[in-house]
């Protein structure tokens, strides 16, 4: 746990960080909360320069000591909206009013700045104990069902399993899912917990049928798992790989890219390859993410790729081409795939062997 040069008995430690400090972690997000109004707080604190003050969430960012501290109002939420963002409702309530807005009594646990005392209305302390995930009321999945992907998050990266009564609720919200929610929050639950690239968060996200929470088409899951492949590769939109692999995803705002790669894999698969080069020209068009996720439909051509033809690159260039006296033109393309070919029946081609074969390509003697 991050130390702050901060000590007011209305001061606290909050959330994931005391969390990941019993469970002997590190904690890179140090959530700290004012008992009050925490804008009006900071404005009282000796030598500390306020830098950003949030006022509809009483949220507010000061420097002190050359450290940069935030320190949120204590704050109690509705849901005017299921599946929305929520409405602050009241700004310094107290602390037990502002845990009770949380997801899982895991993260309901707060610790205090001045005493080091834990405060655990919602029994999260033993709950740690027993690797369990229990939310703190019945309607939780209604108002936010992101906290079923942030469930499945936790459950992976601490190994915890949903208590039975939690995931009674969320079988039941999933067989009855209102689709009018923020596709935005879920998103970003989505890109947190598929980052982790783990093959059995994707088994249960599965099985447990949370992918409907996108779109209510059935899906199984493949029969490869590519979760060494992306270790192997590191590519850079590890969740879209998983996700991807859905029927539907329409409701998700995609990127550009994150959209390309989809489509480009939707093409593929009902694409037939006549020989290696075309497999080569096809997979050196896209993105690495497409091809990857093309491994669940055919391991074999993917391999091939991965470990041989994608290790050929000509060296032969438009400027030797226009060394042997060649006018650029359509017909450079043209000569670069007939060496290419060449190339790829026999990888141990030189530079100067290409260029023999470009001359032979426009019968140049």
């Amino acid at each position: 746990m991050g130390i702050i040069n901060l000590h007011d008995k209305n001061l606290f430690y909050i959330g994931g960080v005391v969390r990941d400090e019993l469970l002997g972690l590190d904690s890179f997000d140090i959530d700290i909360t004012y008992v009050g109004n925490a804008i009006e707080y900071a404005q009282t604190i000796p030598n500390a320069q306020i830098i950003q003050i949030n006022e509809p969430f009483g949220t507010v960012k000061i420097k002190l000591d050359n450290q940069e501290i935030d320190i949120a109002s204590t704050r109690d939420e509705v849901y005017p909206q299921k599946g929305h963002l929520p409405v602050v409702n009241n700004i310094g309530c107290s602390l037990k009013e502002d845990i009770l807005r949380r997801d899982f009594t895991i993260n309901a646990l707060a610790k205090s700045t001045l005493t080091g005392e834990i405060i655990d209305y919602t029994n999260g302390l033993e709950d740690i104990k027993q690797k369990k995930l229990k939310v703190l009321h019945d309607k939780s999945f209604i108002d936010d069902p992101t906290r079923i992907l942030r469930g499945l998050k936790f459950s992976i990266r601490f190994n915890f399993e949903l208590d039975e009564h939690t995931k009674q609720l969320q079988e039941k919200y999933l067989n009855n899912i209102n689709y009018d929610m923020s596709f935005k929050r879920l998103k970003k639950e989505l890109i947190e917990t598929f980052n982790l690239n783990s093959w059995s968060a994707f088994e249960k996200f599965i099985q447990q049928k949370i992918y409907k929470l996108i779109a209510p088409q059935e899906f199984t899951i493949p029969n490869y798992n590519f979760e060494k492949l992306i270790n192997n590769i590191k590519p850079n939109n590890i969740w879209i790989i998983y996700i991807g692999l859905l029927p539907n995803i329409e409701n998700l705002p995609l990127t550009k890219i994150e959209k390309k790669i989809v489509d480009d894999f939707k093409n593929l698969k009902s694409k037939t390859f006549k020989d290696d080069f075309e497999i080569y020209k096809t997979f050196k068009s896209i993105n690495i993410e497409s091809v990857i996720m093309y491994s669940t439909i055919n391991t074999d051509i993917v391999n091939l790729y991965l470990n041989k033809l994608n290790k050929i690159n000509l060296e032969i260039s438009g400027k030797d081409l226009q060394d042997l006296g060649i006018k650029p033109s359509e017909k450079y393309q043209q000569c670069f795939d007939y060496v290419l070919r060449e190339k790829i029946k026999n990888p141990e081609i030189t530079k100067p062997q290409e260029i023999q074969l470009a001359k032979k390509f426009f019968n140049i003697i």
